[in-house]
């Protein structure tokens, strides 16, 4: 029993170290995959900034398509049932689509590096088709537009939101918050322009409410 109770504690030492490691990397690899993109970052980029040697990369991620994809899937993780969250105690559509726009918003501004890397991509929350990527990440991205569609399709039915496509209009809003980064005027943002999240509000809200 001694033994035993022993072992616990180290092996849960062992877990707790490999963790850490692989989110270290995992933080290395997101702010240079961020900054220069998927195929100018080398795995040695990334092991230097982690402070770790390419071969302990190995020990974590099969190769730098493997690291890169888990980026997305921890991404991805905490996005979705923030996203679902978010939507709770909505008035009516119009107001669920602003609360989008918050949450997505917000969820990139507290990831800088992540918020990089995205902009990078010409998809919303998916790598681009010449970029690794897999069945995983692709569900998710279709995940989110598809909840963004019931949204809307419900915003719809209540006469807040606009006709139209749902799932077009899905992938506008993505789309629309996916530029608003490049034009963010968060302080904590380095972006030369100056167009603030209340202004962006009002353009979503003047392109999605109700016509009738």
């Amino acid at each position: 029993m001694t033994a035993t109770r022993a072992t616990k504690p180290r092996e849960e030492r062992r877990q707790l170290h490999q963790q850490l490691s692989r989110t270290q990397l995992l933080d290395a690899a997101e702010e240079i995959f961020g900054q220069k993109g998927f195929h100018d970052t080398t795995l040695k980029e990334i092991a230097d900034r982690a402070d770790f040697s390419v071969g302990s990369v190995y020990s974590f991620f099969e190769n730098k398509e493997d690291l890169y994809i888990n980026i997305w899937l921890r991404r991805g993780s905490e996005f979705l049932p923030a996203f679902e969250e978010a939507l709770v105690g909505a008035a009516d559509g119009l107001d669920a689509v602003a609360r989008i726009v918050s949450f997505e918003v917000s969820f990139l501004r507290a990831r800088p590096s992540f918020s990089d890397l995205y902009l990078r991509s010409t998809a919303s929350l998916v790598p681009t088709s010449y970029e690794a990527t897999s069945e995983e990440v692709t569900e998710n991205a279709d995940r989110v537009l598809g909840m963004q569609a019931d949204v809307i399709r419900r915003g719809q039915a209540d006469g807040s939101i606009r006709l139209g496509d749902p799932s077009a209009l899905s992938r506008l809003l993505s789309a629309m918050v996916q530029a608003f980064q490049s034009v963010d005027s968060d302080p904590s943002s380095s972006h030369r322009f100056a167009f603030s999240l209340d202004e962006f509000q009002s353009v979503v809200r003047a392109a999605f409410i109700s016509q009738i």
